[in-house]
């Protein structure tokens, strides 16, 4: 009978036709995450610009240290913030992590920068705002298609930019309103995103929490080989990106006679080159293959690399080469995380972006160490330049591993799109 007959489906919700579709909600989700990450990166650059400062104190001879710090800990601290993400999701744990480091925030700006040994203590603990990023990425991946991850990864990580607020605020807040200026407004931004991010996030419909054990899981991502060859791709990349932000102060102002606030607007400069450069690895990733787009990058680094090993003069080459190196390490950057979007299982993707955010930190934590102990040494920084182009030759040859393996196991059937 026609009153017994099943309705017709329409609604294109059950049955969507274009699985490259963005779910509503989705947009927004990326704009709340992304501020967020732009105001806890702003906090965990904060001593980075300082340095100089402190030195010109007497407080230390050398602040690789004190901007180092920060960097270890937000880095390690990543394994754990990406396996608690995939359990409590980004809309718990996003807004937690903000508002914890507005103690670290606080204590630098009243109490710790006054002592040597108070700033190591106040870097340490100010590293929790690094480990943001590893909240970020899987909350990005569980709302987006697997056909634009890696464009919104990208955009995610262009919040990486507020490490250049960090570098053009905070001395001339300093040098203008005193000490405590720069933490007090910092903590301020935290403490009102953590309220606009509990209000308004929201979990992805798809997302489902993970019922493994963190242990079991982080055993899983160990055995994953693309998870070790990202690893070694995100620390020459990102990790090259925040040495060079948090280093490249001190080295203007020893290699080219820089004052430090000139040399702090060059850093933001690179900073916001880099930033600008991130999304677009993730868009070219989408449209052309993680590996194409990393081989782009690659290439473009050890260029720069080359130039700059040689000292050249600040204007025009060096600025230049600055400039393209900064360009490929935000391209790399982007093209790393779709990378993995697009070849981890999206229950697991948390925990893979915990290794590979660490590795990606904690490249960035060990080159101001040498680069200061090899110009201590031989008076230049060409060495430590060398170094970084051996590195990156080595990430060539990983992203063309990678390309052999994705090509071997690839079904015989059609990939999806963006795929690669």
């Amino acid at each position: 009978m026609p009153s017994s007959a099943p309705p017709p489906i329409t609604d294109s919700a059950d049955v969507p036709d274009d699985p490259a579709a963005v779910p509503p909600g989705a947009w927004r989700a990326l704009a709340l995450v992304t501020l967020g990450f732009v105001v806890n990166f702003w906090a965990w650059a904060l001593l980075s610009p300082l340095g100089p400062v402190y030195v010109e104190r007497g407080l230390t001879a050398d602040a690789s240290l004190i901007v180092a710090i920060p960097v270890l800990v937000g880095s390690l601290g990543r394994i754990a913030l990406g396996a608690l993400t995939d359990r409590f999701g980004g809309h718990a744990m996003f807004p937690l992590v903000s508002l914890i480091t507005v103690v670290p925030v606080l204590y630098l700006g009243f109490l710790a920068q006054y002592t040597y040994p108070s700033l190591l203590i106040g870097g340490f603990f100010l590293g929790i705002a690094g480990t943001t990023f590893a909240i970020g990425v899987p909350y990005v991946n569980s709302w987006f298609p697997p056909a634009k991850r890696g464009m919104a990864t990208g955009l995610y990580g262009a919040g990486m930019g507020g490490t250049a607020i960090s570098a053009f605020t905070t001395v001339p807040l300093l040098d203008t309103f005193g000490d405590s200026t720069p933490f007090v407004i910092t903590a301020a931004a935290l403490i009102a995103y953590a309220v606009v991010g509990r209000l308004l996030m929201r979990n992805a419909p798809s997302w489902k929490p993970s019922r493994k054990s963190i242990l079991a899981q982080t055993a899983v991502v160990m055995k994953l080989t693309v998870t070790w060859q990202a690893c070694y791709l995100y620390a020459l990349s990102f990790g090259g990106y925040v040495a060079f932000s948090v280093f490249l102060p001190t080295m203007l102002q020893n290699w080219y006679g820089l004052v430090a606030t000139d040399a702090s607007f060059r850093m933001a400069g690179f900073v916001i080159v880099a930033v600008i450069a991130r999304p677009f690895g993730g868009i070219l990733s989408d449209r052309f293959g993680a590996a194409r787009t990393l081989l782009v990058s690659y290439s473009a680094v050890s260029l720069a690399a080359f130039a700059l090993a040689f000292q050249p003069a600040l204007m025009p080459l060096g600025t230049i080469d600055f400039i393209v190196m900064a360009a490929g390490l935000g391209l790399g950057s982007g093209a790393v995380f779709a990378l993995v979007s697009q070849s981890s299982d999206p229950s697991i993707v948390g925990s893979v972006t915990g290794f590979v955010g660490a590795a990606g930190g904690l490249g960035g934590f060990v080159p101001p160490l040498v680069m200061a102990a090899i110009q201590a040494d031989t008076g230049s920084y060409s060495l430590g330049i060398v170094l970084l182009l051996m590195a990156t030759l080595g990430a060539v040859a990983v992203t063309i591993a990678v390309a052999r393996g994705a090509r071997a196991s690839a079904p015989s059937a059609p990939s999806a799109p963006g795929s690669g």
